[in-house]
Formats: structure tokens, C-alpha cells, sequence
């Protein structure tokens, strides 16, 4: 068993707890220059405050969470991210780095375009959900990364047990060689599950997770 440490405000997922969606969009629309020089870095010292110190705590594994995009993928322009962003990634991570820490990637949404610029920044692993390419995480770092996520909560919740048993199938097919893989419901088991789903589902993981 990992006790994995964490924090879920980096950046993106910091201003949108600060400002709340409306300022947080207009803002960057307006000035996206200043708002990534200054405002990002405001959160970028918050959060290097609290990675310092999990970097002391003894930990093996660190979690790193920010919802940077959203379902259709990115909420601004790639270049702002490439711009203001992942660089601050890599900055925040170094400390965890020099510790031998290994650092886990966490968003909702889909960061398929932005998945080699989270690996170049230096994430270890990668925590998704279905909406980002589980076929091009396993093709570029199915041998090298972290891979955790992918099935569909969704499915968990309202499917059939057909339709679960397929979820599972269909990451298990796609991931279950890569030796970094781990099973897991994108976003995710949520309380409303009806009680017999969840147990298909782990019967469904026994079947065919077994290598």
C-alpha cells in the first residue's frame, strides 16, 4: 500500500475556487498576459509552499491535482498553458523531483492535447478521466508512466451488467499489459452507485485484470 501526499488547488483549479468561473474566464480574456504573469504566480506560491512541505513529509508518491480543462479540452488557448503554465508545473515539481518523489498528474476533462507537455514538465504518472485518450497514454507511456483511470463512472452507475462488464473490458484490453497500470473509475465511484454495480464492477476487475 502507497500513502500517496497531495494538493488539489495547483493553479487552473486554484482561481477557479478564487474568483469562481465568470471573473476567472473574463479575467484571462481580457488581460491574459498579466493574469498569467502575476495572478498565476500568486497561486504558484501558494502551491509551492504546500509541495515544500510534503516534499519533508516522508511520502513516495504526490498527487498533483488542477481541473485545467474541461470536457472539450482546453478552456484557453494552448499557448497560454504552454506560456504560463506547464513551466510553473515543472517549477512546483522539482522539489518532490529532488526527493526522489514520484508525482501523479490529476484533471477532470480532456488533456489528451496537453498530455506530452505534462510528461515533459515531469509527471510521472497520469490520473484521468474517460474523456482523455487512454489508446494514446498507453501508446506513448504504457512502458514508462503511471497510468491510472479511464473507466466511465457513468456506466459504473447507471449501466447494465453488460455494460460494465464492456467498460472494464475495454481498459483492461487496452491497458492491462502496461506495467504502471492501475484499474480505476474515472472521477471516481460516486455515493449514488447502486451497491450491486459496485460489486460487478470489482468481479469484473478480478476476471480480467488477472496478468
Amino acid at each position: 500500500m502507497v500513502i500517496p501526499g497531495g494538493y488539489y488547488k495547483t493553479l487552473i483549479s486554484g482561481c477557479i475556487q478564487a474568483f469562481g468561473w465568470d471573473m476567472f474566464l473574463l479575467s484571462v480574456g481580457v488581460d491574459p498576459q498579466r493574469f498569467g504573469e502575476y495572478v498565476l504566480e500568486g497561486f504558484f506560491n501558494l502551491t509551492l509552499a504546500n509541495i515544500k512541505a510534503w516534499a519533508k513529509a516522508g511520502i513516495d508518491v504526490f498527487i498533483s491535482h488542477d481541473d485545467m480543462v474541461w470536457s472539450e479540452g482546453a478552456i484557453f488557448h494552448p499557448d497560454w498553458y504552454r506560456k504560463y503554465v506547464f513551466p510553473r508545473y515543472k517549477k512546483l515539481w522539482q522539489p518532490l523531483k529532488e526527493k526522489g518523489i514520484k508525482v501523479l498528474f490529476c484533471s477532470d476533462g480532456n488533456f489528451t492535447e496537453f498530455v506530452d507537455d505534462i510528461a515533459d514538465a515531469g509527471a510521472d504518472g497520469f490520473i484521468f478521466e474517460p474523456l482523455t485518450s487512454l489508446e494514446y497514454v498507453v501508446e506513448k507511456y504504457g512502458k514508462t508512466h503511471v497510468i491510472m483511470g479511464n473507466a466511465d463512472c457513468r456506466v459504473i452507475t447507471f449501466g447494465t451488467k453488460q455494460e460494465i462488464e464492456t467498460e472494464i473490458k475495454r481498459c483492461m484490453d487496452t491497458a492491462k499489459n502496461c506495467p504502471g497500470f492501475f484499474m480505476a473509475v474515472g472521477n471516481h465511484i460516486p455515493s449514488n452507485v447502486p451497491v450491486e454495480n459496485i460489486y460487478y464492477y470489482f468481479e469484473c476487475v478480478n476476471k480480467y485484470g488477472r496478468r
